[in-house]
């Protein structure tokens, strides 16, 4: 089967190479001659556990190559950015989604198979790309099939989950969802769940809005827990042993383009009806001033305003900073006037050491989880002005005797002042 895959980031890629390892002659497309250029010289351009491997194979095999440009295939994949737009609500900002519809028209044919796979508002299938690939002639469910099949991988296991998870098809009609079964079930080992174009659409934007609001749950008790001087992850453990409690772990907000974007969507979509998914995301959202705000109760002894942030990315052993809460709170505190290192060993933007990044600091800001911190060697942070780390994460099991360690339960001992509730 032929496939042109529209977008080659962290989803796009992934798939391009998943199909073109089960023998599928694959096309990826993407808008940045930088990144077709990579992948033409045989290298992925995202950190993805087992992927440049998986990639080596599909170009050993013949099945993959890259453009700037569609071609002629069976079936197309969409797997675009889409972010907010700038309104009320954060909607669903389609402009990258309706430029590839309107990029692959001029090669669609007869008995065709297109696939949204892109994050995206309720209804969107059915209310806009399916008017537009009818104004281009095509009958759907007959002429063409049209499916959206969002993609539900975790980031570091993509390679694993894109053929183990269970795939949700909506198809337009009936005979668009059997067409797109038909090709994921070349390649998808895990259930193939029937579905309307619309039930998939939502579907996805609550699996990531229910972990959004879980994890506000957790981050509004770390506010409750600071204000009222008692530790919410000593609470969090001892909820979590009733049989019927899971409670989330609170950190300094969520980001990528899941959780920090697709609750939006279904708000903006019916904002009336989503009062908690938009108290969720303004808990979540305002996660990094809380940080902040305790950075600045932290260095008020501080004999210098040197603070390091250990991780950029929104989540760990990744090199994506999509939305991420860290970025945000690097920002936030070099606005406000603080001499800001920072050590990411994933992110190619941050080329300190960790003994660079930690020379002469007066506090550890641990953003992400990334492994490389949970044992900080008592080397790395032997030079530090006040040997301190806040963890947001509770990932830390080992550092330096002497270092002073904090987390989002117990900070509050440490500066002997409520937190603002910004």
């Amino acid at each position: 089967m032929k496939i042109t895959t529209i977008g080659l980031g962290y989803i796009g890629l992934p798939t391009s190479i998943l199909f073109a390892t089960h023998g599928h002659q694959v096309t990826g497309v993407d808008i940045r001659p930088s990144v077709v250029d990579t992948l033409n010289q045989g290298l992925i351009h995202i950190e993805e556990e087992g992927l440049q491997a998986l990639y080596n194979e599909a170009l050993a095999a013949g099945n993959f190559q890259a453009s700037l440009t569609p071609t002629h295939s069976d079936a197309f994949i969409i797997a675009v950015p889409t972010p907010n737009n700038d309104d009320r609500y954060k909607s669903c900002d389609l402009t990258y989604v309706e430029a590839a519809v309107n990029s692959i028209i001029p090669y669609l044919e007869e008995g065709n198979l297109v696939i949204v796979e892109s994050t995206i508002a309720p209804r969107t299938t059915e209310d806009i790309v399916q008017p537009m690939l009818e104004q281009a002639g095509f009958t759907i469910g007959k002429d063409i099939f049209l499916a959206h099949c969002p993609e539900r991988v975790l980031p570091g296991n993509i390679a694993y989950e894109l053929v183990h998870n269970p795939r949700i098809i909506g198809g337009v009609t009936p005979a668009c969802t059997t067409a797109a079964k038909a090709m994921y079930g070349t390649v998808v080992e895990g259930e193939l769940i029937d579905s309307s174009a619309s039930e998939a659409e939502l579907s996805k934007l609550m699996e990531n809005t229910y972990r959004d609001v879980n994890i506000a749950l957790a981050n509004e008790l770390a506010k409750i827990g600071t204000d009222l001087h008692i530790n919410a992850l000593k609470v969090i453990e001892m909820a979590n042993r009733h049989p019927r409690v899971n409670l989330h772990s609170p950190g300094p907000g969520v980001g990528g383009h899941c959780l920090a974007v697709d609750p939006y969507f279904v708000a903006a979509a019916s904002p009336s009806f989503s009062p908690l998914i938009q108290t969720a995301r303004e808990i979540n959202s305002s996660m990094p001033a809380f940080v902040v705000d305790a950075t600045e109760k932290l260095m008020q002894d501080a004999p210098n305003k040197k603070v390091t942030v250990f991780g950029l990315t929104y989540k760990g052993n990744i090199d994506d900073i999509r939305e991420s809460p860290a970025m945000d709170i690097f920002g936030m505190l070099e606005f406000q006037g603080y001499d800001v290192a920072a050590y990411d060993p994933h992110v190619a933007s941050a080329p300190l050491t960790i003994e660079e990044a930690c020379a002469d600091s007066s506090l550890i800001l641990v953003l992400t989880d990334h492994s490389e911190f949970t044992e900080i060697e008592a080397t790395a942070t032997a030079h530090m002005a006040i040997p301190r780390l806040l963890d947001t994460k509770n990932i830390v099991k080992e550092t330096a005797a002497n270092m002073t360690r904090m987390h989002l339960g117990n900070v509050y001992e440490h500066i002997q002042v409520k937190l603002l509730q910004r």
